[in-house]
């Protein structure tokens, strides 16, 4: 595993740092009704993307997940701005304005959606990982799911096929306890989801999802197994969300003490203890970066409401393809 330094931990705190209070300023703009449709906050699981992302070689390896997925386009590497700007509807959007909260996506930087489809990307990981097999790119697929879709058919379909084939894939639940609202022990007979992998026999295990290091460490021996061409891995992430499931969900499933006790194991408040344990930047300089979150959550949040929203057209243009349809030509490449 590459080294953890204390680099690391100054870009693990300023990202993660970054991630929360991009989404915090979401949700603040949900309740404005700037962002439309549904909204899933990722604030308390960011050590689960971290650490993978220490993990990966961002030059070939992807990354897809379902529509809990805006920090994770921005870790591999797209403009922030840009994710701003999409969940605002804005032409200038990753996706032109037309995909929103959950359809983030840029296949230049390998990450393949936010898909809203309940388990629907788990199949879709094991077929992105056939692609790299198939054409030898040496890249290694980390596909997500919730503990929700972890019931669902196509993961068993996905796990046999993936095995069979030795595909270069992590498969990865980021399991926060209660799916939509339901709870991990309302929905199976078992609450190790990450024995499911057993049946294939597949490597499987449970991983600290609070601990960015805990998670670096497991995705760094499933990733190296993955491109040496030993097949896939199924990690169980523990983790946990502060927010509701979405910005509508009343949370009646749980209690407020639960959720405060989670807090005190805050995958932000471990790292930065860490970095005032040992010296790694002084109060002064972690003032420094909470600045330049904040300062860069505003630049966001500008540009975002600046730009201007698609035309009307672009709507028809992108649903109709036809050749012999002579009243709407496709436009948009």
């Amino acid at each position: 595993m590459k080294e953890i330094t204390k680099e690391v931990y100054l870009k693990w705190y300023e990202d993660m740092q970054f991630w929360r209070k991009f989404e915090d300023k979401l949700a603040a703009l949900y309740i404005q009704q700037k962002v439309r449709g549904f909204l899933h906050l990722y604030n308390g699981q960011e050590a689960v993307l971290a650490g993978a992302l220490h993990a990966m070689d961002l030059s070939k390896d992807k990354m897809i997940t379902a529509y809990r997925n805006h920090p994770q386009p921005i870790g591999m590497g797209v403009d922030p701005r840009r994710v701003m700007a999409e969940l605002l509807g804005k032409a200038t959007g990753t996706s032109k304005g037309l995909g929103g909260s959950m359809h983030i996506f840029s296949k230049e930087k390998g990450f393949y959606g936010g898909h809203g489809i309940v388990g629907g990307q788990i199949p879709l990981g094991a077929g992105l990982a056939f692609a790299d097999k198939y054409f030898e790119t040496g890249g290694v697929t980390l596909t997500y799911f919730g503990d929700g879709a972890a019931r669902q058919g196509s993961l068993h379909e996905a796990f046999n096929m993936a095995m069979l084939w030795k595909l270069p894939v992590v498969f990865i639940v980021e399991n926060n306890g209660y799916a939509m609202g339901t709870s991990v022990e309302r929905t199976a007979n078992h609450t190790d989801i990450w024995k499911l992998g057993l049946g294939y026999e597949m490597p499987c295990g449970p991983v600290d999802g609070m601990n960015p290091v805990k998670v670096a460490e497991a995705m760094s021996e499933a990733i190296d197994r993955a491109r040496r061409g030993d097949g896939p891995t199924f990690l169980e992430m523990k983790t946990y969300r502060y927010r509701g499931h979405s910005m509508s969900d009343a949370q009646h499933y749980r209690t407020k003490d639960e959720v405060e006790e989670y807090r005190k194991i805050d995958p932000i408040t471990q790292v930065l203890d860490i970095i005032k344990e040992n010296k790694y930047a002084t109060d002064e300089e972690i003032e420094t970066i909470d600045a330049r979150v904040k300062d860069l959550v505003a630049e966001c949040e500008q540009f975002a409401e600046e730009s201007p929203y698609p035309d009307l057209s672009v709507m028809y243009d992108v649903v109709y393809d036809q050749e012999n349809y002579p009243f709407l030509p496709h436009k948009l490449q």
